[in-house]
């Protein structure tokens, strides 16, 4: 098995036997692969939850969420203070936490800005709400809450600026307190049972991939963010047990890698790529894996992929996922742009459906991503309510970066243009819309099935899938072809 560390290196499984198998440790990202799979009698842990989701829906439906819902002049410490938890229910204490979290944006950026009420309100907000107790809607304000402490303390240290780093990045191994490895996994698995936002992905991407090379003999599939690799095992077993075609084709993986990121990046992709060529040969899979550099902006050169005459290609791109790692958009745009350039049989991709921000500011802004991971808040604790602890972590480990991460990224570009969704951009420069078949969507129905009845799947498209909660896009996964194959 040899290995390179420049530009690429490739993976064999020559060395293995087929009934090699892999031995898992706590530290192992990815774990057992054959566990991946919701185990959970979902019914039996069915119950009221908390719809902090719906609240704030109803509330933009009547108009009642425009700035004219708080006079931010008139918010004092005296009006903040008058307090009788007793006496008031869940929705009005949602409905006075919604108000204190838009006081609180507007103060920071708003037209009469002002430091001073933006910390008057996050301190009382800070009374009202917590990270690890209390109801759903408490626990997504205390996040929020957290979130925006940071710019406003970001931006008194900097004259307005945004120049600590921790407030910008996203992700479990970005977050200032550094989660342990444990728990990073721990709350993976338990993502997978508590919901379907993973697996929609996955599956749907596989399914589109395996309908377009019913007929080769070489796969190459160039992963723009590999991560654990487990979208991969569901693919090889699938390939390994198809009846029609030809026999089992050899499958090619070649990762990115950040350019920027060092040893550390390389290290994670080899380690992703040791477990895929051990999984490979333990169910009898023709296999071999690539790792690639990104520049060190973090920018895809086309020159820099190994390929061979005669292999489908497939680009694949998966963003957005609640586990995954915010990638720059001008990152995203170079792949997808590289990809083009290399017509590829099929691009798959899966982002995050952002909601209407009219006229992008950041109280616009800041709102969306409230809906939006309200929604998620949501169907998480449908998924787990009677398991608090275990919801906690996934909230903590992943979803309390990514709104920290979230609302940073949308007050240091407050004023630009919403570079909107890739699908979109993918048609833009020239993709062509592929087909989503009757049974990749009955595929993602029978997933869903699995979950709470509050998910649901919808068509965009001919060739997108879209996952949402109750009223809510969460995800879309579509596929697209290059002109030069959509016209064979």
């Amino acid at each position: 098995m040899a290995m390179a560390i420049d530009g690429t290196f490739e993976l064999d499984f020559s060395g293995y036997s087929p009934s090699t198998t892999t031995t898992t440790t706590s530290t192992d990202h990815a774990g057992n692969w054959n566990d991946w799979s919701p185990v959970v009698d979902w019914k039996a842990l069915s119950g009221p939850h908390d719809d902090f989701q719906d609240l704030i829906e109803s509330m933009m439906e009547d108009g009642g969420l425009d700035n004219q819902t708080c006079n931010y002049n008139s918010l004092s410490t005296d009006t903040m203070a008058a307090d009788d938890e007793t006496s008031v229910g869940e929705d009005f204490k949602g409905l006075r936490l919604v108000h204190l979290l838009m006081a609180a944006a507007e103060a920071l950026t708003g037209v009469n800005k002002s430091r001073d009420l933006a910390r008057v309100i996050l301190v009382r907000l800070k009374e009202l709400v917590s990270p690890n107790d209390g109801t759903n809607m408490e626990r997504l304000a205390a996040y929020f809450t957290d979130a925006l402490q940071n710019l406003l303390e970001g931006a008194a240290g900097s004259g307005g600026g945004h120049s600590n780093k921790h407030f910008i990045t996203n992700g479990p191994y970005h977050h200032h307190h550094r989660d342990d490895q444990n728990d990073v996994l721990a709350a993976f698995q338990l993502l997978q049972d508590m919901s379907p936002y993973v697996k929609f992905g996955h599956f749907t991407a596989n399914q589109a991939i395996l309908e377009a090379v019913t007929q080769d003999r070489r796969i190459h599939i160039v992963d723009y963010d590999i991560m654990e690799g487990i979208q991969w095992a569901s693919l090889m077993q699938s390939l390994v047990s198809r009846k029609d075609g030809p026999p089992t084709p050899h499958l090619r993986i070649t990762a990115l890698s950040r350019g920027g990121s060092g040893r550390k990046s390389i290290g994670t992709i080899q380690e992703t790529g040791r477990r895929l060529v051990a999984f490979a040969a333990s169910i009898g899979q023709p296999f071999s894996f690539h790792q690639c550099r990104l520049d060190s902006d973090e920018t895809f050169r086309p020159s820099a992929l190994k390929l061979v005459r005669g292999e489908a290609l497939i680009m694949n791109c998966m963003l957005h996922l609640p586990h995954f790692i915010y990638r720059a958009p001008d990152s995203v745009a170079s792949f997808l742009t590289g990809a083009k350039t290399l017509n590829p049989r099929l691009v798959t991709l899966v982002e995050e459906e952002v909601g209407p921000i009219g006229d992008g500011g950041f109280v616009n802004r800041f709102m969306d991503s409230l809906h939006h991971y309200s929604a998620v808040y949501d169907s998480l604790e449908a998924g787990f309510p009677m398991q608090s602890r275990a919801r906690a972590l996934v909230e903590r480990v992943f979803l309390g970066p990514r709104i920290a991460g979230s609302l940073a990224r949308i007050y240091r570009t407050r004023g630009e243009k919403d570079a909107g969704s890739y699908g979109d951009w993918l048609g833009a420069v020239g993709f062509k819309a592929g087909n989503i078949s009757f049974a990749n969507h009955c595929q993602a129905k029978l997933l869903l099935g699995l979950f709470n009845d509050g998910y649901r799947v919808e068509e965009s498209g001919c060739n997108r899938l879209v996952l949402g909660w109750k009223s809510r896009r969460i995800l879309s996964a579509s596929i697209w072809t290059s002109p030069s194959e959509s016209d064979l």
